[in-house]
């Protein structure tokens, strides 16, 4: 179901992806084998004083909740959740924020300069059609300098999505450890220092900057993907967090765009994210989704390519307000830089209408 047209992936010569690939792999990996070696690295990396064992990288999330109460109720860690604010914070995120926190956890939110965060956001939707490059460079970074300052070398991460998801993976060693060439080819794709302008200057940057490599070093900060030692799967995460708390979804049984209503909560701006995705490459978060639930057996390719059908076009609506305000445009504006995006090898116009030149089937 992956299209050829998300960045990075790579088919073989039957036409399968990598990440239909690593569905299968995942089948035959000795998950006990993989316990045993993450016990390993708790042995060599876990701070011999301080409070803290680990950090988690934590959005409020199911994802990073399933991986921060595992480590705290079934390993035994004592982790420090760090949290990148969202651009357009969501009440039901801090909701669930909230209460995960009741269970017994310490916590860190850094909130970048709002007036600089809005302004980079509406600059990279008009530049590069995602108002989120600069929140990929926070919640890469702000974690990393957590861990140094407060010298604890553990930081657990969800999981590689270049291998989980198809894309382009650097090294065997790239599937459990990220590493800054990761940080900085896959997942901000920049370096902040390039992003200075009339607005923006030097002293607005320290969120959105790694730690200096010889600090990251000095400490031994070692930054692993939970993924690569426990089995992983989006919607049994779901599961397995709504068991432990009062996880509040999406209202109305879904969110813009998917036939979920789990996963990503935490910011209003996801839903153009999203959307500006299924613009430039001609796959939403539907596809997304049913991809990822199909790798783990939780759908049929059928049902999913119903979802898609269904949910893969649709624009944001119930937070496009907020979205507007944020970014300090009309909805005409923003319907045309929607459209300056749209990749003429995917998109044709009929009539009024734009479609997809090569629709999932």
């Amino acid at each position: 179901m992956t299209p050829s047209s998300r960045p990075r992936v790579v088919f073989d010569a039957h036409g399968i992806c990598n990440a239909c690939h690593t569905a299968e792999e995942k089948k035959q990996i000795d998950w006990d084998a993989r316990f045993e070696e993450f016990k390993t690295y708790l042995d060599r990396f876990r701070p011999k004083d301080g409070p803290y064992d680990c950090v988690v990288p934590w959005s409020g999330g199911k994802d990073s909740s399933a991986i921060a109460h595992k480590l705290k109720f079934e390993h035994g860690l004592n982790p420090l959740l760090v949290t990148a604010s969202p651009l357009i914070p969501n009440e039901i995120a801090q909701h669930n924020r909230d209460e995960f926190l009741k269970l017994g956890f310490d916590h860190i939110m850094v909130r970048p300069d709002p007036h600089v965060s809005a302004h980079m956001a509406r600059r990279f939707l008009i530049e590069r059609g995602n108002p989120k490059v600069h929140w990929e460079a926070t919640k890469e970074c702000i974690p990393l300098q957590v861990a140094v300052k407060y010298k604890i070398p553990l930081v657990f991460y969800a999981e590689h999505g270049e291998s989980e998801y198809g894309g382009r993976v650097l090294t065997e060693e790239s599937k459990k450890v990220k590493d800054f060439t990761e940080v900085i080819e896959h997942l901000v794709g920049d370096d902040a220092a390039n992003w200075t302008d009339e607005v923006v200057n030097e002293r607005n940057l320290g969120p959105y900057q790694y730690p200096p490599l010889e600090d990251v070093e000095s400490v031994g900060v070692k930054a692993l993907y939970f993924a690569y030692f426990f089995r992983w799967s989006m919607y049994e995460n779901y599961l397995y967090i709504k068991d432990k708390m009062d996880f509040q979804v999406a209202p109305g049984g879904r969110t813009d765009g998917t036939f979920t209503n789990f996963d990503s909560l935490d910011d209003k701006i996801d839903t153009l994210y999203y959307h500006m995705q299924y613009v430039k490459f001609g796959f939403g978060r539907a596809l997304r989704d049913a991809a990822r639930m199909i790798h783990n057996g939780h759908l049929t390719r059928e049902q999913g390519l119903e979802y898609v059908r269904s949910y893969d076009h649709e624009a944001p609506r119930i937070y496009l307000q907020d979205q507007l305000d944020y970014l300090q445009m009309t909805e005409d504006e923003l319907n045309e830089i929607i459209d300056m995006h749209r990749n003429p090898e995917i998109w044709m116009k009929q009539g009024e209408q734009w479609c997809l030149k090569y629709p999932p089937e």
